[in-house]
């Protein structure tokens, strides 16, 4: 009986954060929803395994910095270690909030939460966490020049 009332407070706080969520991002101007769009389509590539197609968007001179990395990585390094680490993992539920994004010019800051449920050799783990990309307009795509990030799960 306390699990359903604590499941049903969870629910009722994260529809609550997702109105509020939802009523700033109608609120953004153009270029900002086209910012996320590109957000949402890399996230969208990556969460279905698909690395060659998420390293799209990654622009040649990237250089990113995992939080549980000791160094930034550069477009080459961060594909060799998802192709790696993507091995017989799936996503089959993944969420992501923007908190906040900035443009000057053609770049872009981006700063959002996620939670996702990974799934490896049968067992899931749920995960949640933070990142903050920095993106650069190239023709019509906005690609990753730099980002930093990574779980804030409790119980990693």
């Amino acid at each position: 009986m306390k699990r359903k009332i604590i499941f049903t407070i969870f629910g009722i706080v994260f529809l609550m954060s997702g109105l509020s969520l939802s009523v700033k991002a109608q609120e953004w101007t153009p270029v900002q929803k086209e910012v996320w769009k590109n957000v949402n389509d890399y996230w969208a590539l990556m969460t279905k395994g698909d690395i060659t197609g998420f390293m799209e968007y990654f622009h040649k001179d990237y250089l990113g910095w995992d939080d549980e990395s000791a160094l930034p990585a550069t477009k080459e390094e961060t594909q060799k270690w998802l192709q790696y680490m993507y091995q017989g993992v799936k996503i089959p539920l993944y969420e992501i909030k923007p908190l906040g994004i900035r443009v000057y010019g053609d770049v872009a800051f981006v700063h959002y939460n996620y939670s996702l449920v990974r799934e490896s050799e049968g067992k899931k783990k749920a995960e949640q966490g933070r990142w903050t990309d920095i993106l650069l307009k190239q023709g019509n795509k906005w690609v990753l020049i730099g980002d930093n990030g990574g779980e804030t799960s409790k119980d990693k």
